[in-house]
C-alpha cells in the first residue's frame, strides 16, 4: 500500500523552522513531483537553493536563510564570516543592507566536498575545517576564525577594524588568535586584515582611532602611544589616553567613547578632560567626523598644541606603554 503524503501539520512538526531538503521531504513521504509542483509560482512553497525548499510562501528570516545554506553544504559544513560573527553577538562591522535579507552566508566545507557557491551562499572548501560552536542549534565557526574569514571578504578598512576590535574588546578572542587564523587559512584577501591587526596590536580600538593614527603620522608628529594608562607621580591613575605623547605629556582624545566597553574607562569619559588638565597634561579632543573629513585642520591644531606643550615644563606624569 502506497505511503500517505504527510499532512501540513506533520511537516511543520518534522521541520519546525520551515526549511528542508528535497531528500528530507522525500524521506518523510512527500513525492518528488509534489515537492517541485508546490514550488511553482503561486504555490505554497518556494525554492531556497538547489535541492533546498522553504515550506512557506512568505519572506524567509535570516535564520531560515542560514539553515538552508547549511543543508546545501551538508552535515560537515560550518557557517563562518560576518554571519557567524552575528551569531556570536558581535554587532560592529558591516551594517545589514536594509531590504536585502539574503545577504551572503559564508560556508566552509571539507576540501573533498563538491559543493559550489550559488545564490547568496559563498562556499569555501578547506583542509582546515574548524570544530564548530553551536549557536541557535547551528554549526558556527569559532569567533577568531569567523572574524578572520569575514575580514577577508570585506574591502573597507574601517569595517574590518570595527569587526575585529569588537571581538577583542568583548574578550571573545585575542589579537594573537586573530593573527593565527589570518595566517594559517586562505591567504586571499588578507592584506587589509593584516594591516588592521597591526593597528589593533598597537592598541587602536575603532575605525576612528585607526584614522587618527594615520593622520598623526602624516602630520609629522612625534612618536605617540595609543590607549596608554597615565598615572600621577604617586601612582594614581588619571585615565586611559587615546593618544599620549610622553615627551611633552600631551593627550589627544578621539571622542568615540561608545567603543570603550571597560566600565572604568567609560566612567572617565565625562570627566577625563578635567582630570588630565588638573594634573598638568595638555589635553585636546577631536570628533571622529573631523578626523575623517577635516584632517588638515586637525593636523594644524595638533601641531600648535604640541608646540605649546613642548614650551612648558613637563609635569611629573608617568604613562605605561601598551605592549
Amino acid at each position: 500500500m502506497p505511503r500517505a503524503t504527510p499532512t501540513l501539520v506533520e511537516l511543520r512538526s518534522a521541520f519546525p523552522e520551515g526549511v528542508a531538503s528535497v531528500r528530507q521531504l522525500m524521506a518523510a513521504g512527500v513525492p518528488e513531483r509534489t515537492v517541485y509542483h508546490r514550488c511553482l509560482e503561486g504555490g505554497p512553497w518556494q525554492r531556497a537553493l538547489p535541492g533546498i525548499v522553504f515550506l512557506f510562501s512568505g519572506t524567509p528570516t535570516r535564520l531560515q536563510y542560514v539553515i538552508a545554506a547549511l543543508l546545501l553544504g551538508g552535515p560537515d559544513s560550518v557557517v563562518t564570516g560576518v554571519e557567524a560573527c552575528r551569531f556570536h553577538g558581535l554587532r560592529r562591522g558591516p551594517a545589514r543592507r536594509t531590504g536585502q535579507p539574503a545577504e551572503e552566508v559564508h560556508l566552509l566545507v571539507p576540501h573533498n566536498r563538491q559543493v559550489r557557491s550559488v545564490g547568496y551562499v559563498h562556499v569555501e572548501r578547506t583542509t582546515n575545517l574548524p570544530r564548530p560552536d553551536r549557536r541557535a542549534g547551528l554549526r558556527i565557526a569559532p569567533v577568531a576564525r569567523a572574524c578572520a574569514d569575514g575580514a577577508r571578504r570585506l574591502s573597507q578598512h574601517g569595517e574590518i577594524t570595527e569587526l575585529m576590535s569588537d571581538a577583542v574588546q568583548r574578550r571573545l578572542c585575542t589579537v594573537p588568535q586573530l593573527a593565527h587564523e589570518v595566517a594559517t587559512n586562505s591567504r586571499r584577501g588578507t592584506a587589509l586584515p593584516n594591516r588592521v591587526l597591526r593597528d589593533v596590536s598597537d592598541g587602536v580600538r575603532s575605525a576612528a582611532e585607526s584614522a587618527a593614527k594615520n593622520l598623526w603620522g602624516k602630520a609629522g608628529m612625534p612618536s605617540a602611544w595609543w590607549n596608554a594608562p597615565v598615572h600621577t607621580a604617586d601612582g594614581r591613575l588619571v585615565g586611559i589616553a587615546d593618544c599620549w605623547v610622553d615627551g611633552v605629556a600631551m593627550v589627544w582624545e578621539i571622542e568615540s567613547t561608545e567603543w570603550h566597553l571597560d566600565p572604568a574607562a567609560h566612567d572617565y569619559t565625562v570627566q577625563r578632560a578635567g582630570l588630565f588638565t588638573s594634573v598638568g597634561a595638555l589635553y585636546i579632543a577631536s570628533k571622529p567626523k573631523m578626523v575623517l573629513t577635516e584632517p588638515r585642520e586637525v593636523a594644524a591644531l595638533l601641531r600648535a598644541v604640541h608646540a605649546q606643550a613642548a614650551a612648558r615644563p613637563r609635569p611629573p606624569l608617568h604613562a605605561v606603554r601598551p605592549s
